[in-house]
């Protein structure tokens, strides 16, 4: 397994990912959205496999202009906005390779191979 979590250190739900993976002795790489941003392939595969951008927007995040905004966009303009402005992203967001899920899931992370 090629575990990446990508979230934020004060994101509870990021934590408990991080702790569901450390408590079962799978590695994996955090990588924190504050410092470094997801690449366009990255961002591009977790999009597949979650059914889209809309699946990706965290609707309670605290950029209230951006959100309004994404509202109105086309998918194209949507995609770079979101690729621009990381921190609406909801998270955790877990990798394994092409598979992606965002949130806590531990139910999908135990049939990862």
């Amino acid at each position: 397994m090629n575990i990446q979590i990508f979230g934020t250190k004060k994101c509870s739900e990021t934590r408990k990912a991080e702790r569901w993976f450390k408590e079962r002795g799978i590695k994996y790489q955090f990588i924190d959205l504050k410092e470094k941003d997801m690449s366009k392939g990255e961002f591009n595969s977790v999009k597949q496999s979650v059914g889209g951008i809309d699946a990706m927007i965290n609707e309670n995040a605290k950029d209230s202009e951006t959100l309004t905004l994404m509202r109105y966009l086309s998918d194209a303009d949507k995609e770079e906005k979101l690729l621009e402005n990381q921190h609406i992203l909801k998270t955790p967001i877990v990798r394994n390779g092409k598979k992606a899920v965002i949130g806590y899931e531990p139910d999908t992370w135990k049939n990862w191979d």
